[in-house]
């Protein structure tokens, strides 16, 4: 028996892609074990969005080699795509297939097993890329379903390397979006529509994300909650705001990255609004969605951010308020145009800077988990811990819960403690 490990940094949509491959590779017989074993075939998907994620996909290429040297090494993905031509030069990797071309994995791995020849499969996606259709029917090892819907990106923001290692954009075919849908749903109550540029969802196909989200919804009835995993601020229309209304099953959850509460830092990391439009459009949504939570991302410490940019960006969030924000501090990317800005920031001041968001989203994470004590939710059982279960509720809050209740239904919880910033409930009636 052929044993493969497999290790995935990075984004949903990576996710999902390695489970595809996965799935793939039980088919033809080939058993799974954990990457820290000893394995006949190691597949790395790597993740080229920060510095630290570039070094974590080194780190793993080189952990794979240390554990076995004879293994076929296959690595994958976006810091494939960026860094082919070095890459082409390690002895050790067998396999190089960047950020097309992933449904021939399973055969490149058959045929180098067989006759151990270097395969690289790297294109530039800029141009000619097409939606690669990546079946896949189940999760092994999570609770909630992620499925894969666009590809790539145009929006090219100063900082972001992306747009060149995902290519332009591209939408995975309605018909194709409900035959996957329906196939998760056999097994997963819960469904996060993943991309890389999610809110795009059908530009390049004459359709919205509006249309997709009604369309699943109607086709695969035993779907009990669909999520989206990340979306613009300019990308949420009031079509999809009335559908959220009229639609329990569509999480009450929007993460919306802002990466920046300053205009002028905005302006240049080219972003596609002002501070004053996020605000004025996350106040519209509260308006007719009352306890929906709004996450962000944010990076500190952009190119010539000056303590009064921060400030701004500071009470930006205020006015925002946030449900929890996830902070980073700028990566210098080689190939962007932030790369070549002058008035870079020194690192001390990023981490000061880190420091103090990363305070304030636990602050207004608090705040907002706290405004849901005596409320009722509807939580999805995703693992038991002694005697208590464990889920997350559709405004993708933490929630522990009194009592073993089954594993992958929904429960309808009323919260009652809120305890060493851990929310307490018990099951309804």
């Amino acid at each position: 028996m052929i044993r493969y490990a497999i290790s995935c940094l990075g984004c949903k949509v990576n996710t999902y892609e390695a489970e595809s491959i996965s799935q793939s590779l039980k088919l033809k017989g080939y058993i799974e074990v954990g990457f820290k074993e000893t394995a006949d075939v190691y597949l790395i998907f790597t993740c080229a969005v920060t510095n630290t994620a570039a070094s974590k996909s080194r780190q793993k290429i080189n952990q794979a080699i240390r554990l076995n040297e004879d293994a076929i090494i296959c690595v994958v993905g976006c810091y494939v795509q960026i860094n082919a031509e070095n890459m082409k030069e390690n002895e050790h990797i067998d396999i190089l297939v960047g950020s097309s071309h992933k449904q021939d994995i399973p055969r490149l791995i058959e045929e180098t097993l067989s006759k151990k020849e270097k395969h690289v499969l790297v294109e530039d996606v800029r141009e000619n890329a097409d939606f690669e259709t990546l079946s896949l029917s189940h999760f092994e090892h999570q609770t909630r379903a992620y499925m894969k819907i666009q590809d790539g990106c145009n929006q090219f923001c100063s900082y972001c390397i992306i747009p060149y290692a995902r290519g332009k954009e591209r939408s995975y075919p309605l018909e194709k979006v409900v035959e996957t849908a329906r196939k998760l749903s056999v097994n997963h109550k819960e469904i996060v529509l993943a991309g890389i540029h999610t809110g795009r969802y059908g530009h390049d196909i004459d359709l919205t994300l509006t249309k997709c989200l009604k369309e699943v919804l109607k086709q695969a009835p035993l779907l009990e909650r669909i999520r989206i995993s990340s979306i613009e601020i300019t990308e949420i229309t009031d079509e999809l705001i009335e559908l959220m209304k009229q639609d329990n099953r569509i999480a009450r959850h929007l993460h919306i990255p802002i990466q920046s509460g300053c205009n002028e830092t905005l302006k240049r990391m080219n972003r596609p609004y002002t501070k004053e439009e996020f605000i004025a459009r996350v106040n519209e949504i509260r308006n007719e969605l009352p306890h929906v939570s709004i996450s962000t991302d944010l990076i500190v410490g952009f190119p010539q951010e000056s303590e009064e940019e921060f400030n701004e960006t500071i009470k930006t969030i205020h006015d925002c308020s946030f449900s929890f924000m996830h902070v980073f501090p700028f990566s210098s990317k080689t190939g962007t145009v932030a790369e070549k800005m002058k008035g870079q920031v020194i690192d001390k001041i990023k981490k000061e800077r880190v420091q103090t968001c990363s305070n304030l989203s636990k602050n207004l994470y608090y705040t907002y988990k706290a405004s849901f004590i005596n409320k009722e939710v509807s939580v999805l059982i995703e693992e038991h811990r002694g005697d208590k279960s464990f889920g997350h509720s559709s405004e993708y809050l933490p929630i522990t819960i009194e009592g073993i209740h089954p594993h992958n239904q929904f429960v309808d919880v009323v919260v009652t403690h809120l305890i060493n910033d851990e929310l307490i409930g018990k099951v309804k009636g």
